[in-house]
């Protein structure tokens, strides 16, 4: 396994900017090199320690999901080696964790889906009987899968900030903002955008999460991003269905009533809710044990859904 990488220094293309775990630089005026490194974010903020190979995993496991998704809705892939793109010292930066991409005009939305009653949709439901609005059953306990998976978009926050849910109205008013210019000839307005990525995340979660269970993973949640290219189609772009941008469980330890043990990044939560911090920037330096766990995590997770071994 190559070396962790915290941050990428790709000199031979123009750099457009450093997100909580992906690097971006332009290749070209119509497409992206995005280098997806070893950060980790929890509770909207980096820490400073990288958790090995984590890049690799969330890249190729998206890539994964792509191929399996792609009769759903198009993607941002391009085909285009990430290697063909940069000087051939930078190629180990981009082996394995870089995608080249289509340069499409992103939703102002996170698009989330939920299929189970956890974490912020809990205590929503507690409080209010729903979830973002979205009225529930009465009696429904923790983790319980919903009747239905629901949507539950939230804004895209700036770097060190928090996303807030809002209601689907308030997507379509905010991607009708968004995107007016960008829709301009097409036919297609804002709104109808909000509605296809309301569409295309539901049927793109409930197809993965009925692949998923095969493998033996639930999918509790998970959220998409979209991007539409000039002729207002919607993209599926940035990740898709990894441990940072969903809740994986062990199926053959699900308990109706318990918060599941989990794939993803809750490990390193759960870690960082037993110390003395505010959770605001700067976060702490991980142990090295909890960084190893995480590493095996993710890989474990990778390995079980795809049926592959992980190479970079």
């Amino acid at each position: 396994m190559t070396q962790a990488l915290y941050e990428s220094s790709i000199k031979s293309l123009p750099l457009l900017g450093r997100g909580k775990v992906r690097d971006i630089y332009a290749v070209g005026d119509d497409k992206l090199l995005i280098v997806t490194s070893d950060r980790l974010s929890a509770f909207d903020v980096v820490l400073p320690n990288p958790i090995p190979a984590k890049g690799i995993v969330l890249t190729q496991l998206a890539n994964f999901w792509f191929d399996k998704l792609a009769h759903i809705l198009p993607n941002q892939l391009t085909g285009i080696d990430p290697e063909s793109v940069v000087t051939e010292e930078e190629r180990e930066q981009v082996r394995g964790r870089g995608l080249v991409v289509k340069r499409l005009k992103p939703l102002p939305i996170e698009a989330v889906v939920r299929g189970y009653l956890i974490g912020s949709g809990w205590k929503d439901y507690q409080q209010t009987g729903a979830v973002c609005g979205i009225k529930l059953p009465a009696g429904l306990q923790l983790a319980a899968k919903l009747p239905a998976p629901i949507f539950t978009p939230a804004t895209k926050a700036e770097l060190g900030e928090h996303d807030e849910n809002i209601s689907f109205e308030q997507a379509q008013v905010n991607c009708a903002a968004a995107l007016a210019d960008a829709l301009k000839g097409t036919g297609k307005d804002g709104a109808q955008i909000a509605t296809e990525a309301r569409d295309a995340a539901i049927a793109l979660y409930s197809t993965a999460a009925d692949f998923a269970l095969t493998r033996g993973i639930i999918i509790a949640d998970t959220k998409f991003e979209f991007g539409i290219d000039a002729a207002g189609t919607l993209h599926l772009i940035d990740e898709a269905l990894t441990p940072d941008s969903s809740r994986f469980w062990p199926a053959d330890s699900y308990q109706l009533g318990s918060n599941p043990p989990s794939y993803d990044k809750q490990y390193v939560r759960d870690h960082l809710e037993t110390l003395d911090w505010n959770k605001k920037a700067p976060g702490p330096t991980l142990p090295d044990d909890v960084v190893a766990r995480t590493s095996a995590k993710y890989i474990e997770a990778y390995e079980q859904l795809t049926g592959k071994k992980l190479v970079d």
